[in-house]
């Protein structure tokens, strides 16, 4: 595998940004600039999706006693219960401008997603024409737990597709061979999705949720992410921040139920609705961008049945929503998530988030998931602005933001403990509250300036409705429409060589 190097990080502090330009290619961009994507920012808008939604083509399996030789029988419907279609009519209903439908595998899933969730693909995207609608699967990752697949929008996603899960699904053959369930097999993965035409991206799906205790990592530990991140570093770019499985406390009647638990997340809870990697102060995500990787995160539906059809699920949109700075079209949408320009919400707390980076006295500026170059001492203005919308969320509640959180971690490069899940130089740089803002109707504007910089950092903004200091642990039976939370993805600040 493909290790980051001193000479690597060395190079950080001047190394040009440098994205897929769509077509299976790198492109240099400025590396002052806010736009480090492959399309011209003009006519970026925040557009909400979610990149992991389940259909009836994530089936159950009948096996076959009388010829264990033949591989199971799919059963449709019995695990994901709706159509690809009607997914798509309540993503849209609950806002939605764009979606991955993501089916998990399982013996020949290759041969049934080829042959039949293909072609309801299409058919989905002619009844709902303005959902950007993806192909995907959740993939059954050798050696780790589940991963959202986004296949690009080119004509030829059907084929793609086949060939990374008839290949490396370690679901998919039958007999089950234990030989696929190997992280040197994911590896293996991500080079051929690496080399393929137009390369896809990959986001792992609820890292804690299989952990034995809080910070006890389970099928998912931090050295395989820098296992991944380091192989392909412009498709394994990220994790969900924040899992799907929110409705899990919510009876079908629409009391509480004082058993269940927000994610499905029992051993290792959620905090503030957020993964443990993601919402310790300090921890395994902020180690991973003390590194200077670029790693971002979303937040999903994980949507297979609906709360009100007796499962744990919102609907897409309904209750989770990853926003992405990009154009109304699929090339600029996947383009924005390889590249970080998004920011994730839940009950809607949010609808518009955009924090900038500039050296004073300098004329550029970055925003989510760029990098600013600028000198030592230079003083660095921050600015965070963000839309409260006033009217009620799908819950019927009308949240309020409470206080807003400046975070601050330094990059300090390459550590030599792979396993490492903390970063001690991480702290709220200022927590702001209603009297440190200023209100223009739903808009919300706070200002930071650092002082005579002189070490490379990132900056990452989050808020709550809450009054908690640090997102807490989350009870078994908690409402998670009263516990909302929002998180802005990093920009980085690099430093010129004297």
């Amino acid at each position: 595998m493909r290790l980051i190097t001193l000479a690597a990080w060395t190079a950080f502090c001047v190394s040009p940004v440098l994205a897929h330009d769509g077509h299976g290619g790198l492109v240099e961009h400025d590396k002052n600039t806010s736009t480090a994507g492959a399309v011209p920012a003009k006519g970026r808008l925040w557009l909400p999706g979610d990149h992991h939604i389940h259909s009836e083509f994530s089936a159950d399996y009948e096996p076959n006693p009388a010829s264990p030789q033949t591989a199971p029988t799919p059963l449709l419907g019995k695990d994901g219960r709706y159509s690809i279609a009607r997914n798509a009519e309540m993503a849209r209903r609950f806002g939605l401008g764009w979606m991955v439908s993501t089916d998990h595998g399982g013996p020949n899933h290759s041969k049934l997603n080829y042959e039949q969730a293909w072609p309801e693909v299409d058919k989905a995207r002619a009844a709902v024409p303005e959902m950007l609608i993806f192909y995907g699967m959740e993939f059954d990752t050798p050696a780790g737990d589940h991963s959202s697949l986004i296949i690009p929008f080119t004509g030829d996603e059907r084929a793609q597709l086949r060939a990374i899960e008839s290949g490396f699904s370690k679901r998919d053959p039958w007999p089950v061979d234990k030989a696929w369930d190997s992280e040197g097999r994911m590896i293996d993965a991500l080079k051929l999705m690496r080399d393929q035409k137009v390369p896809p991206v990959l986001i792992a799906n609820h890292p804690s949720r299989s952990a034995t205790a809080p910070f006890a990592w389970g099928l998912y530990t931090p050295a395989e992410f820098r296992n991944w991140n380091d192989t392909a570093p412009m498709i394994s770019v990220g994790m969900e921040g924040a899992p799907g499985h929110q409705a899990a406390a919510i009876n079908t009647d629409g009391s509480i139920d004082a058993t269940g638990a927000r994610g499905g997340y029992r051993n290792a809870p959620t905090l503030g609705g957020f993964d443990q990697m993601t919402a310790q102060l300090g921890g395994f995500w902020d180690s991973i961008l003390g590194e200077g990787r670029r790693w971002w995160i979303t937040a999903t539906s994980d949507s297979h049945s609906h709360w009100r059809d007796g499962g744990s699920d919102f609907w897409p949109g309904e209750y989770s929503k990853t926003y992405v700075h990009a154009r109304r079209e699929h090339r600029d949408v996947l383009d924005g998530v390889r590249n970080g320009r998004m920011f994730v919400t839940t009950g809607d707390l949010i609808s518009e988030l955009d924090v900038t980076v500039t050296a004073l006295g300098g004329r550029k500026t970055a925003n989510m998931g760029g990098a600013i170059l600028v000198k030592t001492g230079d003083d660095v203005a921050i600015v965070m602005r963000l839309r409260d919308p006033s009217g009620a969320n799908h819950g019927g509640y009308m949240p309020e933001v409470a206080r807003v959180d400046l975070i601050i971690g330094d990059v300090t490069g390459p550590v030599t403990d792979r396993s490492a899940d903390v970063n001690p130089s991480t702290r709220v740089e200022k927590r702001f509250a209603a009297s440190d803002w200023t209100r223009s109707g739903e808009v919300l504007t706070m200002r930071h300036t650092l002082r005579n910089v002189q070490d490379p950092f990132y900056v990452r903004v989050r808020g709550t409705n809450t009054s908690q200091i640090e997102p807490t642990a989350d009870a078994k039976g908690e409402n998670p429409w009263e516990d909302l939370w929002f998180y802005s993805n990093p920009i980085f600040v690099k430093l010129a060589r004297p």
